[in-house]
């Protein structure tokens, strides 16, 4: 379908969430005939490079991000946002040039507004559709309304029937006439079955802004010592490989896609934070966790609350960890979801605005 079309693929490099859902759909652009293109930096494009360690790729920076220690981040946020605006514009001057050295045929950006081109198909991938932010939400929202508008699609990250997973972030009144949902995507295969043997009791998956990674790596790993049975700790820092023993619990700093999924499968409890990704993860091989939003992200706290009324998770504030506690409320497996035909229907429609 899309016939060696060459394809740059590029994930916001906040955390690993955005690589990590970039995973699916490079295969199936793969899976279709086009040669996707990796562009990241840093932690996402260690990611990328380990799942594709055959694909091209090339360094695009962005803004480094760096949260507070504290539970809000509007002063640490506002004071960084005049660097994140440069770095859109930075990044679409670089674009600008790597799109006739690579010779692309269109772009598929996930939350970088800077890679786009007037003269080349470009998409967006998003779930956050209506942000929220503390203050000045409705000028954000029409910010963001016109960033997506720019874009010749922008592809929504969730089901079309509310709330999905994403809940109002994705779901609205008057969505972008560009817009088409594409299901919650995963990494994860969902006819993979948990291991025989038995696997950690508990694993941890944490990733995003320091310092609050640390933070919570930290109050995980003083609580786990103290719980009977090995657990199993995962930094989300595939730039810094690691692996070593602290008492019982095992702490590596990245695992692939298919060995994340079975310690997570073989788990008695899962522990992460309440990142979009991780929450589409968690759908498509039907297991619920323990969710701890990052303090001061409207995002995380807002899916948090999300789904603590849903049920599909559980939730606790950082500050109020209780590991044991979560033990002894895991809840049971549900079915997994989605089915990918949405994607398939978008690639789809990228092929025909290729011409091809």
């Amino acid at each position: 379908m899309l016939h060696g079309a060459r394809i740059l693929v590029a994930p916001l490099d906040w955390g690993l969430g955005h690589a990590a859902r970039c995973v699916p759909v490079i295969k199936a652009l793969q899976a279709h005939g086009a040669v996707p293109i990796l562009g990241a930096d840093d932690g996402p494009m260690a990611l990328l490079r380990q799942e594709f360690p055959a694909l091209e790729h090339v360094r695009i920076p962005g803004a480094v991000v760096r949260y507070g220690r504290g539970s809000s981040q509007l002063w640490s946020l506002t004071r960084q946002f005049p660097a994140m605006i440069r770095s859109v514009r930075a990044e679409h001057a670089l674009f600008q040039r790597l799109k006739q050295q690579l010779q692309l045929d269109a772009v598929i950006s996930d939350q970088r507004f800077g890679l786009r081109s007037d003269d080349l198909p470009s998409v967006l991938i998003t779930h956050q559709v209506f942000p929220f932010t503390p203050i000045a939400q409705g000028a954000l929202r029409k910010f963001n309304g016109w960033q997506i508008s720019r874009f010749d699609r922008c592809w929504v990250m969730d089901e079309a029937e509310a709330p999905g997973l994403a809940g109002d972030l994705s779901h609205g009144a008057q969505l972008p006439t560009n817009a088409r949902y594409i299901g919650a995507v995963s990494r994860f295969d969902p006819q993979l079955e948990a291991p025989e043997r038995k696997g950690y009791r508990i694993v941890a998956v944490i990733s995003g802004p320091e310092p609050q990674r640390t933070m919570l790596e930290g109050s995980l790993l003083e609580q786990l010592q103290a719980i009977d049975g090995n657990h199993l700790l995962v930094q989300g820092l595939p730039a810094k490989p690691g692996d070593r023993q602290l008492k019982n619990v095992r702490i590596q700093s990245h695992l692939s896609g298919r060995d994340l999924q079975e310690a997570l499968l073989g788990a008695e409890l899962i522990i992460s934070r309440s990142g979009y990704t991780t929450l589409m993860d968690l759908a498509a091989i039907g297991r619920s966790a323990l969710i701890i939003p990052t303090p001061g992200q409207p995002e995380q706290e807002y899916l948090g609350a999300l789904h603590a009324r849903t049920g599909r998770f559980l939730v606790q504030e950082q500050s109020g960890l209780n590991v044991a506690d979560a033990l002894q409320q895991a809840l049971p497996q549900q079915r997994p979801s989605g089915s990918g035909s949405a994607l398939e229907q978008a690639l789809k429609d990228l092929a025909a605005l290729m011409g091809r």
